[in-house]
């Protein structure tokens, strides 16, 4: 079971890596392509303050649909979650590089103690003790 996490981990990150790639050379061949028309009408010096000018135009129309984005989402989230399983679902949304190495390390240690697993998952699924049943 183990072995077959692990090699859709490696999957991810390989397609994750080339896509990263991919994206990389396209973006470079696009700066390249841009500068070259630009060396048509302008000064080579001029065409790459241009092409540079652009790239960094585009930077940041992205940084700030993203910043923005994120701010939309802080305002709709709760001040704290409620319950143990909530907060790991905040943890795996707001830091999810914290909350993958958090899962395999408590997956690493639920492998070597049963019991314990056992405990955490009743944890888990336990229900809040707020609301009472009359």
């Amino acid at each position: 079971m183990l072995g077959g996490l692990g090699q859709k981990v490696v999957r991810k990150a390989v397609a994750a890596a080339a896509a990263a790639g991919a994206a990389l050379v396209a973006v470079i061949a696009l700066g390249a392509t841009v500068f070259y028309a630009l060396c048509l009408v302008l000064l080579p010096l001029a065409a790459a303050a241009v092409t540079m000018l652009l790239f960094a135009l585009a930077a940041l129309i992205v940084v700030l649909v993203f910043l923005r984005r994120e701010a939309e989402e802080d305002e709709l989230e709760d001040d704290e979650p409620m319950g143990m399983g909530e907060r790991a679902y905040t943890l795996f949304r707001q830091r999810p590089i914290l909350g993958t190495v958090a899962a395999l390390a408590g997956g690493w240690i639920f492998l070597r103690n049963p019991a314990l697993a056992t405990m955490v998952a009743a944890a888990f699924t336990e229900k809040s003790h707020s609301r009472r049943r009359r």
